[in-house]
């Protein structure tokens, strides 16, 4: 590749924002996309799209950009949205990427697959069965990609935070404040990751060939809400008492519109075998 020009795509999100950080960190020319800053663009307007990416020319698309409040996606009034966003808008993305020949990175999640396990989800596993509307829509996004280029970077992250936008940290140390004693679920299962070090994973990874699907969490072990909620609070010097519950009593106290995956954790083989991260 020649010059490399990255074009990042939903940069007021937490690792879209980490992400610029890091380019501009290396020196690499970027341009950043949204609908609250960076050069204004709705993803799912094919117009517009086209518009902007034939005067900026990128030679590296990283499409950040996504509806992920996963709750609002199984309204009905929002679901027209959500597709637009997560596969219309992914399907715009990957066509100009295609007549540009551009290299493309598509973030995906571990929604995709519907969490009953017990080991690792591996990069390579077909098995997709995603338990709410976001997780299908991601899903169908990377079919998308799949069918319009036949060299791609699909990169699943899991249970991210960042100082940039919400995320779970945020919200407990918020809701914490009000709150003395809290119930945070103890048998949905992940593995926490820093935007940052996403960032710095993305950035070395379109400087590559090594096309592929990736799984991309931070390594040494896994945890459940509860014992990251705990774990938070410790940190913070905080005394707000956490205790674990099932699931099941946290839907009968207070329902969720849409079903969680027990069982989040993503196998990084495919990172170990063709890159220096661990």
């Amino acid at each position: 590749m020649s010059v490399m020009k990255v074009l990042v795509t939903g940069v007021a999100g937490q690792l879209g924002h980490d992400v610029m950080q890091e380019l501009a960190k290396r020196e690499i020319p970027a341009v950043g996309t949204d609908l609250k800053e960076g050069i204004p663009l709705d993803i799912t307007d094919e117009k517009a799209v086209h518009q902007v990416l034939q005067k900026e020319k990128p030679t590296v698309i990283l499409h950040c950009a996504a509806w992920t409040a996963v709750d609002l996606a199984e309204e009905e009034q929002n679901k027209k949205t959500v597709y637009a966003v997560n596969v219309t808008g992914t399907e715009n993305l990957a066509k100009e990427a295609a007549a540009l020949g551009a290299r493309f990175v598509y973030i995906s999640t571990d929604y995709v697959f519907n969490g009953e396990g017990t080991t690792p989800w591996k990069p390579d596993c077909t098995e997709y069965a995603p338990l709410n509307y976001y997780g299908q829509t991601k899903w169908q996004g990377e079919q998308m990609v799949k069918q319009y280029l036949s060299s791609y970077f699909i990169v699943r992250i899991a249970w991210v935070f960042g100082l940039n936008g919400g995320n779970f940290i945020k919200t407990m140390l918020k809701v914490g404040k009000n709150h003395d004693r809290l119930t945070v679920v103890k048998d949905q299962i992940g593995t926490p990751t820093y935007t940052k070090d996403l960032a710095r994973l993305l950035v070395d990874m379109i400087q590559t060939e090594k096309y592929g699907i990736y799984h991309a969490t931070n390594e040494g072990g896994y945890i459940s809400w509860y014992d990251f909620a705990a774990e938070i609070f410790r940190l913070a010097g905080k005394k707000t008492h956490v205790e674990g519950i099932t699931t099941a009593e946290y839907e009968a106290g207070t329902p969720t519109a849409a079903p969680r995956p027990a069982y989040s954790v993503l196998d990084n083989y495919m990172l170990r075998l063709t890159t220096d991260y661990s």
